[in-house]
């Protein structure tokens, strides 16, 4: 299996200085600064990024479970909402899903949906925060 590589750099004092991350690929950099992170200031913050990696991951993982289930899902969309509370500390991540899949249950997605929100790498990863789901299927008529 690959091994994936980010990198960060911060530059001065933790309230005066700046950074940048960038994913190893070259896909993506971006800017981050105290207010980035912990107030509303322009860029991006760590937390932003972790939450976009469960986001993919769990909607990845949960169309191979329904597709392993006999499923072929449309769309899954997922947006993993990243709490950093004070310490600073992750305490919780808040998965919401949606899917268009035909011939599923809502039942069954649900099914699906939690055995994707304990099994995904990323989920396995982040185990120590608590991770909540709020899963829905959306057909189209």
């Amino acid at each position: 299996m690959p091994v994936r590589s980010s990198s960060a750099e911060w530059k001065g004092t933790l309230k005066e200085g700046s950074g940048t991350m960038k994913l190893g690929s070259g896909a993506w950099q971006g800017a981050y600064s105290h207010a980035s992170r912990f107030e509303s200031g322009a860029g991006t913050n760590p937390e932003e990024l972790i939450g976009a990696a469960h986001a993919g991951c769990f909607s990845m993982f949960l169309a191979a479970l329904l597709t392993k289930a006999g499923f072929a899902p449309t769309s899954i969309r997922t947006t993993a909402t990243v709490h950093l509370s004070e310490g600073p500390v992750i305490n919780l991540i808040e998965l919401k899903t949606e899917g268009v899949v035909p011939n599923v249950s809502e039942s069954v997605f649900r099914e699906q949906a939690e055995a994707a929100k304990k099994a995904c790498p990323v989920s396995k990863a982040l185990a120590g925060p608590e991770i909540t789901l709020d899963a829905k299927l959306v057909n189209s008529p």
